[in-house]
């Protein structure tokens, strides 16, 4: 099966009430690649990775891990399958009434019924390998910054050596240095892990340093990919506005 794109969406359409989120979506991501999507607000780039992650069931088409589609799984191979996958959510979205290990580690301990003592060690580790030490481990999120809540976040979608990484808008809120930083981290841990990683963001220094490939969503369809290094390079219209920040255009308002 070599050649199979690691994950990959077929025609896959959404839609909530009038508004047609995706619209026939192909996209596909090979295996060992980084994968940015930019697009503006309400054009599906959340809804995208939500369909990967069986948190969005599409109304038609197919979203295919190695080769097999998610969708019409039923719960129990559904789980198996996106047990293989990590998640670092937009904000960090970590448990404000458990410690920073049992964040990192909730997983292991509620999914994978991994023992406490082993879970702690492992949570341990992950913080070790996103730069924060053990004695953060016993501390509450409210007690860490904003930059170390977003470590935090990724010791959690690392811990289990996923084979896919999601990454939902990994430097919105940080700083320009502290945004930098986790940049740096999440090419080093999808270096080190050897896995494929799919972000979305509207942060386009972002975009230029984690992804071998960009992917701009407009209208639930992709109107343009290419390597990163073509981003400022291109000559389509859609692409060109975005980077440019222009109001005028063929993307027109976005809410």
């Amino acid at each position: 099966m070599t050649g199979l794109p690691k994950l990959e969406w077929k025609a896959v359409s959404k839609r909530f009430d009038s508004v047609q989120v995706l619209d026939g979506l192909d996209l596909s991501v090979a295996a060992g690649r980084s994968l940015v999507i930019i697009g503006g607000s309400g054009q599906g780039k959340s809804v995208t990775i939500k369909t990967a992650l069986g948190l969005v069931r599409p109304d038609a088409g197919q979203v295919m891990l190695d080769g097999e589609d998610l969708v019409p799984l039923n719960e129990r191979r559904r789980r198996k399958l996106f047990s293989r996958m990590g998640v670092l959510f937009q904000g960090s979205a970590l448990f404000d009434s458990l410690t920073v290990w049992e964040n990192v580690a909730f997983r292991l301990v509620n999914a994978d019924r991994v023992p406490r003592a082993t879970a702690r060690a492992r949570a341990i580790k992950a913080l070790e390998q996103v730069r924060l030490g053990r004695e953060v481990a016993d501390l509450y999120p409210s007690e860490l910054s904003g930059g170390m809540q977003k470590r935090a976040g990724l010791a959690r979608a690392i811990v289990a050596n996923p084979e896919v990484l999601f990454f939902d808008e990994p430097t919105t809120g940080l700083d320009p240095i502290t945004a930098a930083a986790i940049n740096a981290l999440i090419v080093e841990q999808v270096r080190h892990l050897g896995c494929t990683a799919v972000s979305i963001t509207h942060d386009l220094a972002s975009a230029r340093t984690i992804g071998d490939d960009i992917a701009m969503l407009q209208g639930g369809k992709i109107v343009w990919r290419g390597p990163a290094a073509d981003l400022d390079l291109t000559d389509n219209p859609y692409v060109r506005q975005f980077v440019a920040g222009r109001a005028d255009g063929p993307i027109g308002g976005v809410d």
